[in-house]
């Protein structure tokens, strides 16, 4: 595949990235490349911020303790061991 052109899957990753620890020059212009071309990708860059920021608000809330209940884990858990 061509240096400058991502897969979903690479996309995806670098999107994760950004929001962790950032993107190299070369990496931000290759999402950039690849969002402006892939609508998919694009939508999951977007709803990528908003769960962030959420995320972020949600955790900065001393007020708010939001935890899963045992239950809820276990779910989680069975389906992942599922696939």
């Amino acid at each position: 595949m061509n240096k400058m052109m991502l897969s979903c899957k690479k996309a995806t990753e670098l999107v994760e990235k950004n929001s962790v620890i950032g993107l190299s020059w070369n990496e931000n212009m290759q999402l950039k490349m690849h969002t402006m071309m892939c609508s998919a990708c694009k939508k999951y860059e977007s709803q990528s911020k908003i769960i962030d920021l959420v995320l972020e608000k949600l955790n900065s809330d001393k007020s708010i303790k939001q935890r899963l209940s045992e239950e809820s884990k276990a779910k989680i858990i069975a389906e992942i061991e599922k696939e």
